[in-house]
C-alpha cells in the first residue's frame, strides 16, 4: 500500500516502516560514532519502543554490545492497515541487532500487569539469568491496577486555579491564548497511580524476589521539570505530583537494593517532540522556541544525543554519578541554562502567528513530529508501494 500520514486531531493514525527504520538506523549510526561506553551488558527496558525508550535500548546494545529486552504495548499491522510507529522502530531494531550478533527480543503487552511481567521474567530467566540494567520509560495515560482491576486515567491539568497562556497549533503555526480548567476530584490521585512510581517498584521487586538481578544493578526512570513559563500545567500541575512520586520512589528502591549495592536514579531529561509532549497545551510552542534558541547555540539535542550523553558522561563514566540536590540526574543541563532560559523567555513574549517562523522553530518541531511516525526521512520514497505487514522476528 502507498502509506500517507493521516492525523487525527496531535495523533498521526499511520506509519511508515520504511521511515522507522530509517529512524533506527540514523541512531544507531550516531551511537557507533560516539565510541564504545563501558555500560551493562544485560538490559530490560520497560517502554522500549519509541521516544527515550528506544533510544535507551539502541545505546545500551550499540554503545555497551548489550543484550536487550524490551516491552512495550504496540498495535501490530493488518493487511491494509499500518501497525504503530512503536512496532515498527521495534522490528527494525531487533533487525539492526541481529544483524550485528547482538541478542534482542521483545515482549508486546500491558507492562503495568501481572502477566506480562511474569512473561518478563520467565525469559530472562530462561535466556539472560539476570539484568545489570533496567530502564523505566512508560508513557501510558491509562493503567488497570493489577491488584485492583480498577482503571485508572491520568490528567494533565493545573491545580488549584485556572491557567491561561499561550499555545500554538503546530499544523498551521498560529499562535493562540488557551485556558485549561484546573483538576479537581480524584485527579491527582489517578495521575500519580498511572505515571507515579508505584509500578516502577512493582517491576524491580519482582525481579529481585525471583534473583534476576545482577549485585551493583542499576535502574532509572525518565522526569521533566522544564521551564517556569510551562510549570503551571507541567511541573507544579497534576503530572508534577506524580512525578515528585516518580523520583521519591527512587530511593525507596534504592534502599531496597542496598543489599545487592543496587541503585536507582531519576534522570531529568530534555524537553522533545514526543506524541505525548504534542498533545499538552503551551508545550509545543514552548519547545519551538527552545528548539530555536539551543539550534542557534549549538546545543540541542533529540532523544538518541540525550541518552547517548546520560549513558556515557553520567551513569557509566567510571566515577561517582552525579546528582542535584535532590538525588536526580540532570541531563536537562543544556536547556536550563539561564541563558537559554532568558532567550526563550524573551522570544516568547514576543511571539505571534506572524513572527513564529522567524522567532520559533516551527518547521523543525514538524518534522520530528512526522519523524515519530516514521515519515519526512530523506532517502525513503514514500510514492512507493510498501509492505505494511512487518513482523517483529522475536514476538511469537
Amino acid at each position: 500500500m502507498i502509506i500517507e500520514p493521516r492525523m487525527r486531531g496531535f495523533i498521526c493514525t499511520t506509519a511508515h516502516p520504511d521511515g522507522a527504520a530509517e529512524n533506527v538506523k540514523k541512531q544507531i549510526e550516531y551511537v557507533k560514532s560516539k565510541g564504545k561506553i563501558d555500560g551493562p551488558k544485560r538490559v530490560l527496558v520497560i517502554g522500549a519502543s519509541t521516544g527515550f525508550g528506544l533510544a535507551s535500548r539502541i545505546t545500551s546494545a550499540f554503545g555497551s554490545e548489550a543484550s536487550t529486552i524490551g516491552v512495550f504495548f504496540e498495535k501490530a499491522p493488518m493487511e491494509g492497515k499500518t501497525a504503530s510507529a512503536g512496532w515498527y522502530n521495534s522490528a527494525a531494531f531487533e533487525k539492526e541487532a541481529r544483524k550485528a550478533g547482538l541478542y534482542a527480543k521483545s515482549i508486546n503487552g500491558d507492562a503495568f500487569s501481572d502477566a506480562i511481567k511474569e512473561q518478563t521474567l520467565a525469559l530472562i530467566k530462561e535466556d539472560l539469568g539476570q539484568i545489570d540494567l533496567i530502564i523505566y520509560s512508560l508513557a501510558s495515560p491509562v493503567r488497570t491496577h493489577p491488584k485492583t482491576g480498577v482503571l485508572h486515567r491520568s490528567v494533565l491539568k493545573p491545580i488549584g486555579e485556572k491557567f491561561t497562556n499561550n499555545t500554538v497549533d503546530f499544523h498551521t503555526g498560529k499562535v493562540s491564548e488557551v485556558s485549561i480548567e484546573p483538576c479537581s476530584g480524584d485527579d491527582i490521585e489517578n495521575t500519580i497511580i498511572v505515571m507515579g512510581g508505584e509500578d516502577w517498584k512493582m517491576w524491580i521487586d519482582a525481579l529481585k524476589n525471583e534473583n534476576l538481578l545482577a549485585d551493583g544493578a542499576t535502574t532509572v526512570a525518565y522526569s521533566y521539570i522544564g521551564s517556569s513559563l510551562t510549570e503551571a500545567v507541567y511541573r507544579n500541575g497534576t503530572i508534577g505530583k506524580a512525578k515528585d512520586d516518580l523520583e521519591a520512589t527512587a530511593f525507596t528502591i534504592t534502599k531496597d537494593l542496598s543489599d545487592i549495592g543496587g541503585k536507582a536514579y531519576v534522570s531529568v531529561n530534555k524537553a522533545l517532540v514526543t506524541q505525548a509532549s504534542s498533545a499538552i497545551p503551551v508545550i509545543p510552542l514552548y519547545i519551538s522556541l527552545l528548539y530555536k534558541t539551543m539550534k542557534a547555540k549549538g546545543i540541542h539535542e533529540g532523544c538518541i544525543e540525550q541518552i547517548q550523553r546520560l549513558f556515557k558522561d553520567r551513569l557509566f563514566s567510571g566515577e561517582e554519578v552525579p546528582v542535584d540536590e535532590q538525588g536526580r540526574i540532570r541531563i536537562d543541563d543544556w536547556e536550563m541554562r539561564d541563558d537559554v532560559q532568558a532567550e526563550v523567555e524573551k522570544l516568547w513574549n514576543e511571539v505571534t502567528s506572524e513572527n513564529l517562523s522567524e522567532l520559533g522553530d516551527l518547521e523543525g518541531y514538524r518534522k520530528e513530529f512526522y519523524q515519530l511516525f516514521g515519515f519526512d526521512f530523506g532517502g525513503v520514497d514514500y510514492s512507493k508501494d510498501t509492505d505494511e505487514m512487518v513482523h517483529i522476528e522475536s514476538i511469537k
